[in-house]
């Protein structure tokens, strides 16, 4: 049996399995500890050059895509007093990784796009190209470092960001 620690708001929103967790900053700490170490200052949201971090629930700070990508430059760890956020050169700063919704993606349908592709700097999303029809972004999920790159541009948000399994 696994057990899976949810924090007392995912308890009282019903979310028992820890399925529907805010996407905290990179370097975060695991849930429970991450939200009894942050003190909700900011500071964080503050030295994020890309301004993809954002109060979220409770006023803990929360990545939004939407907004840009992740320069994974540790700027927020640096920024982070009570250590909710520790950068350490070795540690992958999270799992993220993109996916593709091929049922939502216009490339898919005959439509030329390659929005995903094209700021994708590790190359983990490549066209493949088609006979007659428009390439399509395939996913190479060990390249992929969860930047956000892909996500923003994609103008039928058929790219998701989720944790690696």
């Amino acid at each position: 049996m696994v057990t899976t620690a949810i924090s007392r708001m995912q308890f009282l929103r019903g979310d028992f399995a820890g399925r529907r967790a805010a996407l905290r900053p990179p370097w975060a700490l695991a849930e429970t500890a991450f939200l009894s170490r942050c003190d909700r200052c900011g500071h964080c949201i503050a030295a994020c050059p890309t301004h993809i971090l954002r109060n979220g629930r409770g006023g803990y700070p929360e990545v939004d895509f939407g907004s840009g990508e992740c320069l994974f430059c540790g700027d927020c760890a640096a920024a982070c007093r009570p250590g909710a956020l520790q950068h350490r050169a070795a540690q992958a700063p999270w799992s993220l990784r993109a996916s593709i919704d091929t049922g939502l993606c216009v490339a898919y349908r005959g439509v030329e796009c390659r929005s995903c592709a094209d700021p994708c700097e590790p190359r983990a999303i490549r066209m493949r190209l088609r006979v007659g029809s428009a390439a399509v972004p395939e996913l190479e999920t060990g390249n992929c470092t969860g930047c956000g790159a892909c996500y923003a541009l994609c103008p039928v948000r058929a790219i998701s960001l989720q944790a690696a399994r």
